[in-house]
């Protein structure tokens, strides 16, 4: 990565951070996905049990083969009915996730098609990672949420088998398809609770 890139992206996430920080949660900078990696494995400790909903990123930083292979308890959903695997993740320790877009003063942004991850950010776990690469930093909520719009959602439409017409064009057509995959938006601006959200911003293109 370009010097300079690398510079503007280090500000950035300080900006971000600051904005984090004043709505009661944490954030972290990781110059790569080694240092993502690394941050993550030191907020967890041994024996946690760790859920996770849809989240790329966790898996390009290497973080869910990690859990797998370390001495954790990770909660694998593709195993479990999708009842008995939301509930086992609402009893986690820690629930990772990414986010859709977040704003440079902290906001985060995600939509959900079945609510299973959203709930999660919102309520339940005891703590949540998310992971989120620098490429998902938008100027403002306006911008944040045309991102996650037009851009996360219309890309993660192509790994379905469903019908909508952002499938079709990769554009967000604010549909009302029995498919749609946009049926929940949280809009994540503060924490009541302290220390229950981390967010490890990443030095890199991660995640849709």
């Amino acid at each position: 990565m370009d010097a300079n890139m690398k510079k503007r992206n280090e500000l950035l996430a300080k900006t971000v951070i600051k904005g984090l920080e004043s709505r009661n949660m944490s954030g972290y900078y990781a110059q790569d996905k080694e240092a993502a990696l690394k941050q993550a494995l030191e907020l967890i400790p041994n024996g946690s049990t760790i859920a996770m909903g849809g989240c790329m990123s966790a898996h390009e930083i290497g973080l869910v083969k990690a859990l797998q292979d370390g001495e954790y308890n990770y909660i694998d959903r593709a195993k479990l009915e999708p009842r008995e695997g939301l509930m086992a993740a609402y009893d986690a320790d820690f629930f990772l996730s990414s986010a859709n877009a977040a704003t440079d003063d902290g906001v985060l942004v995600n939509i959900d098609g079945n609510s299973n991850r959203v709930s999660c950010i919102a309520q339940g776990p005891k703590k949540v990672i998310f992971i989120v690469g620098i490429n998902k930093v938008c100027p403002d909520l306006d911008s944040a949420m045309k991102r996650a719009r037009n851009v996360a959602a219309t890309a993660n439409a192509q790994r379905f088998d469903i019908k909508t017409p952002c499938k079709e064009t990769g554009k967000c057509f604010n549909c009302k398809s029995p498919d749609t995959i946009c049926c929940q938006f949280l809009i994540t601006r503060y924490s009541r609770h302290k220390d229950r959200i981390h967010v490890i911003l990443v030095n890199d293109t991660l995640g849709m």
